[in-house]
């Protein structure tokens, strides 16, 4: 198994975490700090955090080819996450973090940061019912996208219904490297 620079999927997830306010228990709340917990479920939160990575992907054009991440969850939350097989070149980075920041500012998301590394760039966004969003961009160019939910009543969560766009990678994990080619974000021409 190679080891991957960038980041891991547990800092990617320590940083949503962060972000979104969960893993905080109550009693290592702050004052007037409570822990939320909305109506839904946690099939229902993955749902809607895979509406979410839905839309944004197809906000993106040309299309990318992607496959799904692990799902991963905790006592009252849990994480999407998908990673692009495109290969994004270091040329069209900002573009691509461009496209992605305007499409979630036009859902209305806030934006909470910005990492402008040249070599590991990310976004981070957070929508008005506490959802987390990221897109980070890893060794090789390769993107990667996570959705981690408020705190939300305990159920079992079904996989995600979105079929990737290219191979599922079905069981393996991590997953390879980007390994397609795209005459557009695969480019080492700026664009214009």
């Amino acid at each position: 198994m190679k080891s991957r620079p960038g980041l891991t999927v547990s800092a990617i997830t320590a940083c949503v975490l962060l972000i979104t306010g969960c893993g905080t228990s109550d009693e290592n709340a702050g004052p007037g700090d409570k822990k939320t917990e909305t109506a839904m479920n946690m099939q229902e939160a993955a749902e809607q955090a895979d509406s979410m990575l839905d839309a944004t992907f197809s906000a993106i054009k040309p299309e990318i080819e992607w496959a799904h991440g692990p799902t991963t969850a905790g006592s009252c939350d849990l994480s999407r996450r998908r990673a692009v097989m495109t290969v994004i070149s270091e040329e069209r980075r900002g573009s691509f973090l461009g496209v992605v920041e305007r499409s979630w500012r036009s859902r209305g998301y806030h934006i909470t940061n910005v990492n402008k590394s040249k070599e590991f760039p990310a976004v981070f966004a957070k929508t008005s019912d506490g959802f987390g969003i990221i897109l980070t961009i890893g060794g090789g160019g390769q993107a990667f996208f996570e959705v981690a939910t408020p705190c939300v009543r305990e159920s079992k969560v079904a996989d995600p219904t979105s079929k990737p766009k290219g191979p599922t990678y079905e069981g393996i994990y991590p997953l390879p490297r980007p390994n397609v080619r795209s005459a557009f974000w695969s480019s080492s021409r700026p664009p214009q």
